[in-house]
């Protein structure tokens, strides 16, 4: 695990005091503390049950939206400013932080929570019509992958915050208990599925650790590449399309947020279902069907479960 001191200058009035609509937990912040900010909704969830009582994580990016296509705003840049821990996931993920770092000013600590973890490259392994080759980030849709993240927080937290190290310590051994028996949970549901009918088209490239853990196959996507940016052309449509058919694909799994409509073509000529709203790069609101991480994978699998067994 990487820490990283950033000290940078900001010429901005002062702001009294910046509540981002981001914010995934649910308790109050105590009246001291670390200020800590994580970029995404899902990773201030997993965050603020290592942080526990002791520090309030907020997100940057509000519930719903894209990570991939957001941009800092000025509000967004003070809260960077005022923090004095950072979360990102890394691994790239973040295509926006390098310059929103340039744009802050503070003393602050950044974890990313990713670090010690190897990326996959998706379409070279499972042979997609693709010639991307970076590297997946979207590390945390294998709850095993989580355990790390909470390594790297707990760590992270503990510099930061020395006195608090043996609270971060409980807090992140009790979360990974957790998360071992949501892996178990995940495990049992997906037994439910016939291993011939665990194939998965998405919309872009985001489940493959979730594939790769519990014994699926990504056999295509709408979208080329881990990024929700690029524009599919006809052709590599009807290359899905036919593929889609020959391998016996049973439906298409689109994340919230994004446009279905694409979705819905592909599987009207494909002869199958869309699964719409699986919650990939942000929980819901507090009272949603998915309002922290860990109900975020179960709300998943869920609809996985439910539209291929």
């Amino acid at each position: 695990m990487v820490l990283r001191r950033a000290t940078l200058t900001l010429a901005m009035g002062a702001i009294c005091c910046v509540w981002l609509a981001g914010c995934s937990a649910s308790r109050p912040a105590p009246r001291q503390g670390l200020r800590v900010l994580a970029m995404e909704t899902f990773l201030a969830d997993i965050a603020q049950n290592v942080a526990a009582e002791r520090a309030h994580v907020d997100a940057l990016i509000p519930i719903g939206l894209d990570p991939h296509a957001y941009e800092p705003t000025p509000r967004d840049i003070r809260a960077v400013a005022d923090a004095a821990v950072l979360i990102a996931n890394g691994a790239g993920f973040e295509a926006f932080l390098e310059r929103l770092l340039a744009a802050a000013d503070g003393r602050h600590t950044l974890i990313r929570a990713s670090e010690g973890l190897i990326s996959r490259r998706p379409s070279v392994r499972e042979g997609l019509d693709t010639e991307h080759t970076d590297g997946d980030p979207h590390f945390w849709l294998d709850p095993n992958n989580v355990v790390q993240y909470v390594s790297n927080i707990r760590d992270g937290l503990s510099a930061a915050d020395p006195q608090g190290s043996a609270q971060y310590s409980a807090s992140a051994d009790a979360y990974i208990g957790r998360l071992k028996e949501l892996s178990q949970w995940v495990s049992d549901q997906v037994q439910q599925i016939p291993a011939e009918r665990r194939l998965l088209v998405t919309n872009h490239e985001s489940l493959g650790y979730f594939a790769d853990r519990y014994g699926f196959r990504v056999v295509g996507t709408l979208i080329r590449g881990v990024s929700t940016g690029a524009a599919p052309s006809a052709q590599e449509l009807s290359r899905l399309t036919q593929r889609m058919q020959q391998l016996g694909v049973k439906a298409i799994f689109v994340e919230t947020g994004a446009n279905p409509q694409l979705a819905r073509q592909i599987a009207q000529a494909a002869g199958v279902q869309v699964v719409t709203g699986l919650y990939t790069h942000s929980i819901s609101a507090p009272g949603g069907q998915a309002p922290t991480y860990i109900d975020m994978i179960r709300f998943n699998t869920r609809a996985i479960v439910e539209a291929l067994r």
